[in-house]
């Protein structure tokens, strides 16, 4: 069962101090010179502390969207075993099935998270998809995926969920759960260049 979402406290003071203490050791590491820095301090000082908010921001709204599942992974399994386990109804490419990662950790962190895709005409490809996974720090792992959905069935007819992966030609594969209303649950598994929509939630292991 996913757990309502819980208002949050305010930062405090010791996560302030320690994002102080990241960004001066990326400072000193970065060894600009002082008479620019001097300049920027004194004219866009201001500036520059808005745009360092608004990383920070965008970080923290991205964590907050998450839904973390554990997961236990039997890496042994085919692929073929992996997709019988969730005792789905399955539609299926087989060279897509074949090519299916089998991932890392027997007991791994599951990481959900959906995209407001209204400013992208609704849709997002495979490759901008790929950037929003590596921005959340998450590695996308069909193995853990089906793992979750295994365990939880009910989880995709309220979230329906996915992740991608490429295969030895370069191909990008997908593997996605769901189920229509009043339907089977499915899992979906192929090779396919189309755009993903904003219904799903994508997901996969952080890294």
């Amino acid at each position: 069962m996913v757990e309502p979402m819980t208002p949050q406290a305010i930062m405090t003071t010791g996560q302030i101090g320690k994002i102080q203490e990241l960004l001066g050791a990326g400072l000193r590491k970065a060894e600009l010179q002082s008479e620019p820095v001097q300049e920027v301090l004194e004219h866009r000082g201001g500036k520059l502390a808005e745009e360092l908010v608004a990383v920070v921001r965008k970080y923290a709204e991205a964590e907050s969207n998450l839904i973390i599942r554990s997961a236990k992974v039997d890496r042994t399994r085919t692929p073929q075993q992996v997709l019988d386990a969730t005792g789905r109804k399955q539609y299926t490419d087989r060279k897509a099935v074949d090519s299916m990662p089998r991932g890392e950790g027997e007991e791994v962190e599951v990481g959900f998270f959906k995209l407001d895709l209204s400013a992208r005409g609704g849709l997002i490809s495979d490759d901008d998809l790929e950037k929003e996974f590596e921005f959340r720090g998450i590695k996308p792992d069909p193995y853990a995926v089906a793992a979750v959905n295994a365990a939880d069935p009910a989880f995709a007819d309220t979230h329906p969920n996915g992740t991608h992966w490429k295969d030895a030609q370069g191909k990008w594969c997908f593997a996605t759960f769901y189920r229509w209303v009043g339907g089977e649950r499915n899992v979906h598994v192929c090779r396919d260049g189309s755009d993903w929509s904003g219904s799903w939630w994508f997901a996969g292991v952080r890294k």
